[in-house]
Parts: C-alpha cells; structure tokens; sequence
C-alpha cells in the first residue's frame, strides 16, 4: 500500500518551513501502519517562487465577491521556500526511506503552461493534480461563512458541471500525473440527485490523459462522510483501465497512513491487486496485498509498466 498525498502543515500555519525530522517521522508512522512509501505533496501555493508566478490569478477569475478571500487565503499560505522543501525531501529519500518527492498542484485555468515549467525545474517523483476553487469559489474551506453560503446559493448540477470541466481542462493540461481526491466536490454533502453524467466524464478525462486517479481515506474525515472517489467513480476508473494510488491526504502526523485498512478493503471489493507509485514521473506497479504477493493488473487495458521502481537517470 500508499501514502501518496500528505502535507507537512495543516492549513492554520504559515512561515513554516520542512525539516528532515519531520519527514522522518512521516515515514516511520507510514511502515508502522503497513504503507510501503509515501510521497510528500505539499500544496504548491505554499511557496513564495508559486506567489512571484500566479500572485493575483483570481482577478481574472468569475465571482467578485469572492476574490478578496481568495487573496486572503493566497496571502497567508504563500510563505515557504519550495528549494528548502525539496532539498529536505530529497535528503531523507537519500538515506534510503520510502518517500518520495511530490507537489499537489491546482489547477490555473490558462496558466498550467507556466506551472509546468516552474516544475519543471525539480526532481519531482510525482504530481498530484486537483481542483479546490471553482472560479474565485474556494468550496472545500468549510469552516469559511461565505464559503458555506453559496453552497446553498449554488445550483448542484451546476457546481458539479463547473468541477468537472476544471477536472477535464487539468487532465488536458498534461502537467500532473495523478487526479488528487477525484470527486472532492462532494466534500460538504452535496451531490446530484443524478451524478452519473459527471462519473462518466471524470473517469474520461483520466483515461484519456492517461492519469491515475487517487482512492482517499479524507473523505471520512469530512461532511460527505465518504472516501474519494465514490464507489460509482471507482468503478469506472477499474473498468476504463485507470491506474490508482492510495492516500490519507494527511495536515499532520497523527493521519498519516489514516484508514489504510479500509483503504485496502475498498480496493479488494473493487478487485483492484496492484496500485502504481511513480519514481522521476514514470509509474511502477505496487501490490495492495503483501510486499511478497506478484503484482497484478488494476483493470483492463492497464498500461506496461515496471514492476519495480525504475533506475535513476
């Protein structure tokens, strides 16, 4: 099994910076609980190089009202040093923990272009990527009044329809390698009445770019009481052939390697027996059973890829 989207901060700090202590002891919680490597995918609005390319993306974007929270939000996260973050990783994956390198990244309408070459410039493992605004909407920070107020302004299908072409425009972007909490919309409790409109063209724009998509223990931990995706959306995935990580989506230690048991429930119940880490951004197979169990296949027409990690250079 995964760990492979944890942050290092919950999103109450700022100012912080990564240490190898800390990383240290992701890894160590991560075997304790079963987890055979874990990648850091902290979010890239953390740092101050993202600031200097994006500051101010939220101007262009739909919803006035909202755009001085978006840049409050910005302001207060934008802190950390993305050179010190990858040097920290970099060094305890060098004395040989189970981690590796990663970035959660959201998507920027027009702009994914100019994030993919600032990514470019680091020895990233993996690339999470996510939608978490819809226009100026940041609709997952539920402890925000406004927030919450246009959830119930909002029409449903419409908000999902808005989610999914993001999702479809993120896959199309070919900058990131796996689809972070699939159907993270949901994430307060709302849902169609009918979603299978929006199941379908998620799991499109996986397959057809390729991606992987991610099965999340957070879910749990929210409103919607559900892991991503939702079993309708995982079936899918398993069926068009789309490769899966596994995650806890982790602030902190304490949730690191959260649920992985039922994680690993789920995915036997979907009869998925391998999951796919990624090294440099090239996918290996990772049996969900026993490190000595053989790898298997996650669905039909999974693409070749190794089964063990691939060599450096």
């Amino acid at each position: 099994m995964l760990d492979y989207h944890l942050h290092l901060w919950p999103h109450s700090e700022s100012e912080v910076e990564a240490t190898v202590d800390q990383v240290t002891a992701y890894c160590q919680r991560a075997v304790d609980a079963g987890v055979t490597e874990i990648a850091l995918t902290e979010h890239l609005f953390r740092f101050v190089q993202t600031d200097k390319l994006l500051h101010g993306f939220w101007d262009q974007l739909p919803g006035e009202a909202l755009r001085p929270g978006m840049a409050a939000y910005w302001g207060r996260h934008a802190r950390s040093d993305l050179d010190t973050y990858v040097e920290v990783v970099q060094a305890v994956k060098a004395e040989g923990l189970p981690v590796v390198l990663g970035m959660e990244v959201d998507y920027y309408r027009d702009r994914m272009d100019e994030v993919a070459d600032l990514l470019a410039d680091y020895p990233f493992d993996v690339l999470l990527g996510s939608v978490h605004w819809i226009g100026a909407w940041r609709f997952d920070v539920l402890n925000d009044p406004q927030v919450m107020a246009e959830w119930e302004a909002r029409d449903i299908d419409a908000v999902w329809d808005d989610y999914t072409l993001a999702m479809e425009e993120l896959g199309a972007s070919g900058a990131c390698d796996v689809f972070a909490h699939p159907d993270l919309v949901k994430v307060a409790g709302h849902v169609p009445a009918v979603p299978d409109e929006f199941y379908d063209r998620i799991a499109e724009a996986a397959a057809s770019s390729g991606m992987a998509a991610e099965l999340s223990s957070a879910g749990w931990r929210k409103p919607v009481g559900e892991e991503y995706p939702a079993p309708p959306l995982l079936r899918r995935f398993v069926q068009r052939g789309v490769p899966l990580t596994t995650a806890s989506d982790a602030h902190g230690l304490p949730d690191v390697a959260d649920r992985v048991e039922d994680l690993r429930a789920v995915l036997t119940s979907a009869g998925v027996d391998v999951l796919h880490g990624f090294h440099e951004r090239r996918p290996w197979r990772v049996p969900v059973g026993p490190s000595s169990a053989p790898a298997g296949r996650s669905g039909p027409d999974t693409p070749p890829v190794a089964s063990s990690p691939p060599a450096a250079g």
